[in-house]
Protein backbone atom coordinates (compact mmCIF):
# COMPACT_ATOMS: atom_id res chain seq x y z
CA UNK A 1 0.00 0.00 0.00
CA UNK A 2 1.26 3.47 -0.93
CA UNK A 3 1.76 5.29 2.37
CA UNK A 4 1.33 8.77 0.86
CA UNK A 5 -2.00 7.76 -0.68
CA UNK A 6 -3.11 6.17 2.59
CA UNK A 7 -2.41 9.39 4.48
CA UNK A 8 -4.24 11.40 1.82
CA UNK A 9 -7.22 9.03 1.95
CA UNK A 10 -7.34 9.24 5.75
CA UNK A 11 -7.24 13.04 5.52
CA UNK A 12 -10.16 13.13 3.07
CA UNK A 13 -12.23 10.64 5.08
CA UNK A 14 -11.61 12.58 8.31
CA UNK A 15 -12.52 15.92 6.72
CA UNK A 16 -15.71 14.64 5.03
CA UNK A 17 -17.11 11.92 7.33
CA UNK A 18 -20.75 12.51 6.32
CA UNK A 19 -20.04 12.74 2.59
CA UNK A 20 -17.52 9.96 1.88
CA UNK A 21 -18.73 6.35 1.86
CA UNK A 22 -15.38 4.61 1.38
CA UNK A 23 -11.75 5.24 0.48
CA UNK A 24 -9.56 2.59 -1.13
CA UNK A 25 -6.40 2.11 -3.18
CA UNK A 26 -6.05 0.23 -6.42
CA UNK A 27 -3.22 0.21 -8.93
CA UNK A 28 -1.43 2.96 -6.99
CA UNK A 29 -4.40 5.27 -7.32
CA UNK A 30 -6.78 6.54 -4.65
CA UNK A 31 -10.51 5.94 -5.10
CA UNK A 32 -13.13 7.82 -3.10
CA UNK A 33 -16.78 6.72 -3.09
CA UNK A 34 -19.10 9.58 -2.16
CA UNK A 35 -22.82 10.15 -1.70
CA UNK A 36 -24.23 11.54 -4.95
CA UNK A 37 -25.90 14.41 -3.10
CA UNK A 38 -22.49 15.43 -1.69
CA UNK A 39 -20.49 15.29 -4.91
CA UNK A 40 -20.13 19.08 -5.24
CA UNK A 41 -18.91 19.38 -1.66
CA UNK A 42 -16.39 16.57 -2.18
CA UNK A 43 -15.10 17.96 -5.48
CA UNK A 44 -14.77 21.44 -4.03
CA UNK A 45 -12.80 20.10 -1.07
CA UNK A 46 -10.48 18.10 -3.33
CA UNK A 47 -9.89 21.18 -5.47
CA UNK A 48 -9.30 23.73 -2.71
CA UNK A 49 -7.81 21.87 0.26
CA UNK A 50 -4.09 22.59 0.66
CA UNK A 51 -3.26 18.89 1.06
CA UNK A 52 -5.18 17.92 -2.08
CA UNK A 53 -5.23 20.63 -4.77
CA UNK A 54 -6.79 18.39 -7.41
CA UNK A 55 -7.43 21.36 -9.68
CA UNK A 56 -7.68 19.49 -13.00
CA UNK A 57 -10.81 17.52 -13.91
CA UNK A 58 -9.53 15.10 -16.54
CA UNK A 59 -12.70 13.14 -17.25
CA UNK A 60 -16.26 12.32 -16.20
CA UNK A 61 -17.62 9.00 -17.40
CA UNK A 62 -20.25 6.38 -16.62
CA UNK A 63 -20.19 2.68 -15.78
CA UNK A 64 -23.25 0.47 -16.20
CA UNK A 65 -24.02 -2.31 -13.69
CA UNK A 66 -27.50 -3.42 -14.85
CA UNK A 67 -27.86 -6.02 -12.08
CA UNK A 68 -27.70 -3.31 -9.38
CA UNK A 69 -30.69 -1.29 -8.19
CA UNK A 70 -28.64 1.88 -8.70
CA UNK A 71 -27.16 0.66 -11.91
CA UNK A 72 -24.80 3.51 -12.78
CA UNK A 73 -21.51 4.78 -11.43
CA UNK A 74 -20.48 8.31 -12.32
CA UNK A 75 -16.68 8.48 -12.21
CA UNK A 76 -14.67 11.69 -11.87
CA UNK A 77 -10.93 11.51 -12.59
CA UNK A 78 -8.93 14.36 -11.04
CA UNK A 79 -5.27 15.36 -11.29
CA UNK A 80 -3.14 17.31 -8.83
CA UNK A 81 -0.10 18.85 -10.50
CA UNK A 82 1.25 19.89 -7.10
CA UNK A 83 1.13 16.36 -5.67
CA UNK A 84 1.71 14.64 -9.00
CA UNK A 85 -1.20 12.37 -8.05
CA UNK A 86 -4.48 11.26 -9.54
CA UNK A 87 -7.67 10.47 -7.67
CA UNK A 88 -10.90 8.79 -8.73
CA UNK A 89 -14.23 9.83 -7.21
CA UNK A 90 -17.33 7.67 -7.73
CA UNK A 91 -21.02 8.10 -6.98
CA UNK A 92 -23.96 5.77 -7.64
CA UNK A 93 -27.27 6.67 -9.25
CA UNK A 94 -30.17 5.15 -11.16
CA UNK A 95 -31.92 5.95 -14.43
CA UNK A 96 -34.22 8.63 -13.00
CA UNK A 97 -32.22 10.27 -10.18
CA UNK A 98 -30.06 13.20 -11.35
CA UNK A 99 -26.54 13.76 -10.08
CA UNK A 100 -25.67 17.42 -9.35
CA UNK A 101 -23.73 18.89 -12.26
CA UNK A 102 -20.08 19.61 -11.50
CA UNK A 103 -19.95 22.57 -13.89
CA UNK A 104 -20.06 25.04 -11.00
CA UNK A 105 -16.86 23.51 -9.58
CA UNK A 106 -15.10 22.52 -12.82
CA UNK A 107 -16.44 24.29 -15.94
CA UNK A 108 -14.81 21.59 -18.10
CA UNK A 109 -17.36 19.11 -16.75
CA UNK A 110 -19.94 20.47 -19.19
CA UNK A 111 -18.96 18.41 -22.23
CA UNK A 112 -17.98 15.37 -20.14
CA UNK A 113 -21.45 15.29 -18.56
CA UNK A 114 -23.13 15.74 -21.93
CA UNK A 115 -21.21 12.72 -23.22
CA UNK A 116 -22.14 10.68 -20.13
CA UNK A 117 -25.80 11.55 -20.56
CA UNK A 118 -25.72 10.85 -24.30
CA UNK A 119 -24.12 7.40 -23.98
CA UNK A 120 -25.59 6.21 -20.66
CA UNK A 121 -28.68 8.34 -20.02
CA UNK A 122 -27.35 9.57 -16.66
CA UNK A 123 -29.05 12.85 -15.72
CA UNK A 124 -27.18 15.85 -14.31
CA UNK A 125 -29.19 18.43 -12.38
CA UNK A 126 -28.55 22.13 -13.13
CA UNK A 127 -26.44 21.40 -16.19
CA UNK A 128 -26.55 24.51 -18.41
CA UNK A 129 -26.89 22.62 -21.71
CA UNK A 130 -27.62 18.91 -21.25
CA UNK A 131 -28.09 17.60 -24.79
CA UNK A 132 -26.56 14.96 -27.02
CA UNK A 133 -23.00 15.45 -28.16
CA UNK A 134 -21.86 12.25 -29.96
CA UNK A 135 -24.91 10.49 -31.39
CA UNK A 136 -26.90 11.52 -34.47
CA UNK A 137 -29.86 13.84 -34.79
CA UNK A 138 -32.99 12.28 -33.34
CA UNK A 139 -31.12 9.27 -31.95
CA UNK A 140 -33.13 7.18 -29.48
CA UNK A 141 -31.61 5.35 -26.55
CA UNK A 142 -28.16 5.38 -24.98
CA UNK A 143 -25.69 3.14 -26.81
CA UNK A 144 -23.21 2.31 -24.00
CA UNK A 145 -25.86 0.77 -21.77
CA UNK A 146 -25.28 -2.96 -21.58
CA UNK A 147 -28.90 -3.68 -22.50
CA UNK A 148 -28.80 -1.49 -25.61
CA UNK A 149 -29.82 -3.62 -28.64
CA UNK A 150 -27.47 -3.98 -31.59
CA UNK A 151 -30.30 -3.94 -34.15
CA UNK A 152 -33.55 -2.09 -34.67
CA UNK A 153 -32.11 1.42 -34.76
CA UNK A 154 -31.28 3.80 -37.57
CA UNK A 155 -28.16 5.73 -38.40
CA UNK A 156 -27.94 9.15 -40.01
CA UNK A 157 -25.58 10.19 -42.78
CA UNK A 158 -25.37 12.86 -45.46
CA UNK A 159 -26.05 11.50 -48.94
CA UNK A 160 -23.90 13.37 -51.47
CA UNK A 161 -26.11 12.27 -54.41
CA UNK A 162 -29.43 13.23 -52.80
CA UNK A 163 -27.86 16.32 -51.19
CA UNK A 164 -29.65 15.69 -47.90
CA UNK A 165 -29.50 13.79 -44.62
CA UNK A 166 -30.86 10.24 -44.89
CA UNK A 167 -31.84 7.66 -42.25
CA UNK A 168 -30.83 4.04 -42.78
CA UNK A 169 -31.03 0.86 -40.68
CA UNK A 170 -27.95 0.25 -38.56
CA UNK A 171 -25.77 -2.49 -40.00
CA UNK A 172 -23.13 -4.16 -37.88
CA UNK A 173 -21.52 -6.67 -40.24
CA UNK A 174 -18.59 -8.79 -39.16
CA UNK A 175 -16.39 -10.50 -41.69
CA UNK A 176 -15.98 -14.24 -41.34
CA UNK A 177 -12.46 -15.03 -40.25
CA UNK A 178 -10.67 -18.35 -40.52
CA UNK A 179 -7.85 -19.05 -38.09
CA UNK A 180 -5.11 -21.54 -39.00
CA UNK A 181 -3.38 -21.22 -35.59
CA UNK A 182 0.05 -21.16 -37.22
CA UNK A 183 2.83 -18.88 -36.14
CA UNK A 184 3.83 -16.14 -38.64
CA UNK A 185 6.95 -18.16 -39.46
CA UNK A 186 4.95 -21.33 -40.18
CA UNK A 187 2.14 -19.61 -42.05
CA UNK A 188 4.32 -17.57 -44.43
CA UNK A 189 4.70 -19.47 -47.71
CA UNK A 190 5.57 -16.81 -50.25
CA UNK A 191 9.07 -15.40 -50.63
CA UNK A 192 9.80 -11.89 -49.48
CA UNK A 193 12.43 -9.67 -51.10
CA UNK A 194 15.81 -10.81 -49.86
CA UNK A 195 14.74 -14.38 -49.04
CA UNK A 196 16.61 -15.67 -52.04
CA UNK A 197 19.87 -14.80 -50.30
CA UNK A 198 19.15 -17.24 -47.50
CA UNK A 199 18.69 -20.19 -49.86
CA UNK A 200 21.47 -19.33 -52.31
CA UNK A 201 24.54 -21.61 -52.10
CA UNK A 202 27.62 -19.97 -50.62
CA UNK A 203 30.13 -18.70 -53.20
CA UNK A 204 32.97 -21.09 -54.07
CA UNK A 205 36.34 -20.11 -52.62
CA UNK A 206 38.66 -18.40 -55.08
CA UNK A 207 41.34 -20.64 -56.61
CA UNK A 208 44.88 -19.99 -55.45
CA UNK A 209 47.37 -19.53 -58.26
Amino acid sequence: MNQALKELGDHIAAALPEDVVAVSQRLDELCVVAHSTSILKVLTFLRDDSQCEFKCLMDVCGVDWPERERRFDVVYNLLSLKLNQRIRVKVETDESTPVPSATSVFPSAGWFERETWDLYGILFADHPDLRRILTDYGFEGHPLRKDFPLTGYVEVRYDTELKRVVYEPVKLPQDFRSFDFLSPWEGMTRLLPGDEKASAPPPAPAAKG
